[in-house]
């Protein structure tokens, strides 16, 4: 099942042509798709985006907070 979703989603889903440029935010490099929105993290040292499962960590979309990391300002 999880073979054919991954045929479907490269078939009818976003193939991330149009990409940002590469930010850097809290320590963390990467690109975003204008289509879909995805984040893809950034490896300088290969001077583009990193295929998706060799990123170190697995980071959260910058726009979600989490229970506790609000600050009061």
């Amino acid at each position: 099942m999880n073979t054919l979703l991954l045929v479907l989603d490269f078939i009818f889903g976003c193939h991330h042509v149009h990409l940002s440029r590469v930010f850097t935010i809290r320590k963390r490099t990467y690109q975003v798709c204008f289509s879909c929105g995805r984040e893809f993290d950034y490896s300088w040292e290969l001077m583009r985006s990193i295929p998706v499962g060799v990123a170190d960590h697995a980071y959260a979309p910058l726009n979600t907070i989490r229970q506790g990391e609000v600050s009061a300002i």
